[in-house]
């Protein structure tokens, strides 16, 4: 792809940006876990958002508009499309892709399991992005072309030689119930047939997670543009493959994310068990 200008920015100035405003978001939301009360609710107060499981907390929004004010700051003629609202056109051709906060219900409970994830598109292709762990300071990082990173050591996946049957895969349950159910449908015939499966909770981490190698394997339906425009990125740059598959998932596509060699037996036992 031919990256168009980019307001006189490379892609490595937009990664770099990426990181430093994720880093801030980072340590926002790390001091706002001491807020928590009872587990549930932020004193700081909370509402619904898809449904009641799917709480927005306040400092989703604060996230979000510490992260927007930054990136404008920086680039004032930039596109935003955030997930706690935020949207405006750009006219630099370039995009910001916001989730300020992924993982919300494990943040909720104090699960230390939650990301900032920012990535900067361009015709709808990400072309660099930043995941970050506030707690434990990981900061997953990669430009289209460039390779990609934890905490700037290199991440580049080899075929490890592994079967499915000896994969770790991680995925994720929508909040909706209907779709969550047809979801659950599927575990029995892919249980049997792979290690083990995780679900940790927040996408972006668990993309990451197979860029790293902790994870073979990913896949999950129902993911929106914020979820996947920075892990994308870095599980290409890093060697996995990235595809989405149609017909799995009524009205979504479901996205899997593999190690080299894995993704056409992983395809195959998806397919298999939407057919179930």
């Amino acid at each position: 792809m031919t990256v168009p200008d980019l307001g006189g920015y490379r892609q490595s100035d937009l990664l770099e940006l990426a990181q430093e405003v994720a880093e801030a978001a980072g340590k926002l939301l790390r001091a706002g876990l001491d807020k928590v009360a009872g587990g549930i609710l932020l004193a700081t107060g909370a509402s619904s958002k898809s449904s009641p499981t799917d709480l927005v907390t306040e400092l989703d929004r604060g996230s979000e508009a510490l992260i927007v004010g930054s990136l404008l700051r920086a680039r004032p003629d930039d596109g935003i499309l955030g997930e706690e609202g935020s949207s405006r056109k750009g006219s630099t051709g370039v995009t910001w892709v916001i989730d300020p906060l992924d993982g919300t219900i494990n943040y909720l409970y104090g699960i230390e399991e939650f990301s900032v994830s920012i990535g900067a598109s361009v015709d709808g292709r990400s072309i660099a992005g930043a995941v970050h762990n506030p707690v434990n300071g990981e900061m997953f990082a990669a430009c289209e072309g460039e390779g990609a990173t934890l905490n700037g050591r290199e991440l580049r996946l080899q075929p490890s030689g592994r079967s499915l049957a000896e994969a770790l895969v991680g995925t994720g349950f929508t909040y909706v119930a209907k779709d969550r159910a047809d979801q659950a449908r599927m575990i029995p015939v892919i249980l049997p047939a792979v290690r083990d499966i995780r679900r940790r909770g927040s996408a972006a981490l668990d993309i990451c997670a197979v860029a790293c190698g902790r994870f073979d394997a990913f896949y999950e339906a129902w993911l929106r543009p914020w979820d996947l425009a920075a892990g994308v990125v870095i599980a290409r740059e890093a060697g996995a493959t990235v595809t989405e598959l149609e017909g799995l998932a009524d009205g979504s596509a479901t996205v899997v994310v593999a190690a080299p060699g894995l993704e056409g037996p992983l395809v195959e036992l998806l397919k298999a068990s939407a057919s179930n």
